[in-house]
């Protein structure tokens, strides 16, 4: 073949396929081959305790070294942090309101306990909104003493997966896919390491979030029926392990909140035994109705954001009652808040009728005319 064309087919097949954010620059940035150098410990906090797979820091090591930034500069990339004292949180929350390290005190309501980070959890034990027929509900399976950020007790990367797949986020870092993320066939091409799940990614992690540039979520316009598989019933496991069946946001937080989430087969399970009114808990995965007060959310809200029924390839400030949707985000965020239950705002400053300050905030950014 001719030089110049060996070349040109070179650099077509770097091109094709999609965008990657892997890491890069020199490996002994995250890796180290013998956990010491010059009589000190390459680990990032110092410990002399090793890590798998050579690395220099775990999730917490990398990712929550409780700065002042949202961020942390590793050679030629950058980690984001999920335990800060910033003013500016990125868009999963801040575990440092759990700990007091930011904003009103220490409080385990304020988010999901992860066992090396933020100790026993004293409000909570098993997941809050388990499905009765399954282990969810009493904590045989995933527990406040157990949760981690990733693999079979934890949010990240593959969980349940069998010897077939590797667990928790091995090689993802490597092979990650940025940007709009519909496929979700592996923790690397799907949304934050969330296996199966979609989205779109903001580049920043939303360090600077706004009206039009944010994350965006996938999200249905009708719940449904979640389970093991029974009659009925979509499986929340499948080839890789537990994952949304349908790559939802809602869906995954379903996999152990199902309550949440699903439709139920009794009155006393799941959201409704139907996806109509009347409710017996928040729907999500619901679409945001057109008509009536709903029908005044048309401008995006980072405080209530929305779920998209199809995943977009960038960020948009408007939002479509009848085709965008409510989601488990909606209302929460993923790490922790400075409010209880991990909310977005102060729920007692919802007071319906005469919300004062709060109006137009919070609940009332879909419930448009209730403040």
């Amino acid at each position: 073949m001719h030089p110049q064309r060996a070349i040109i087919l070179c650099l077509l097949l770097l091109w094709s396929g999609p965008a990657r954010a892997t890491i890069q620059g020199i490996c002994s940035d995250c890796h180290t081959m013998h956990n010491s150098q010059n009589n000190a410990a390459m680990t990032f906090d110092g410990s002399a305790i090793p890590n798998d797979n050579l690395t220099r820091g775990g999730c917490l090591g990398c990712h929550a070294q409780g700065g002042t930034s949202p961020t942390v500069s590793l050679g030629t990339d950058t980690l984001p942090q999920v335990m800060h004292s910033g003013a500016t949180d990125l868009a999963g929350g801040n575990f440092g309101y759990i700990t007091g390290l930011k904003g009103s005190g220490a409080a385990d309501n304020k988010g999901h306990n992860i066992r090396d980070l933020t100790g026993t959890d004293s409000v909570l034990y098993a997941p809050p909104g388990g499905i009765r027929q399954f282990f969810h509900d009493t904590g045989g399976n995933v527990n406040t003493d157990n949760l981690t950020c990733a693999g079979t007790n934890g949010c990240h990367g593959y969980r349940y997966a069998g010897a077939s797949y590797p667990e928790g986020i091995t090689g993802a870092h490597h092979n990650n896919v940025d940007g709009q993320l519909d496929q979700a066939t592996e923790p690397a091409n799907s949304y934050r390491f969330l296996m199966g799940v979609k989205g779109l990614e903001s580049a920043d992690w939303q360090e600077n979030a706004s009206t039009a540039s944010h994350n965006e979520y996938y999200g249905l316009l009708t719940p449904v029926r979640l389970g093991c598989g029974g009659a009925g019933e979509l499986s929340c496991h499948g080839s890789g392990g537990v994952q949304p069946p349908d790559g939802t946001m809602s869906q995954f937080c379903a996999t152990c909140h199902g309550n949440f989430h699903t439709l139920g087969t009794a009155t006393s399970d799941g959201v409704g035994t139907a996806a109509t009114s009347p409710f017996i808990r928040h729907p999500t995965d619901l679409a945001l109705p057109a008509t009536g007060e709903y029908a005044g959310y048309t401008v995006y809200s980072l405080q209530a954001p929305v779920a998209r029924t199809t995943v977009p390839a960038s960020s948009s400030s408007g939002v479509t009652p009848g085709s965008d949707a409510v989601m488990c985000l909606s209302c929460h965020v993923a790490h922790a808040s400075d409010y209880p239950s991990m909310l977005r705002w102060d729920y007692t400053t919802m007071i319906a009728g005469n919300a004062g300050a709060a109006a137009g905030t919070g609940c009332f950014v879909c419930h448009t005319t209730k403040d």
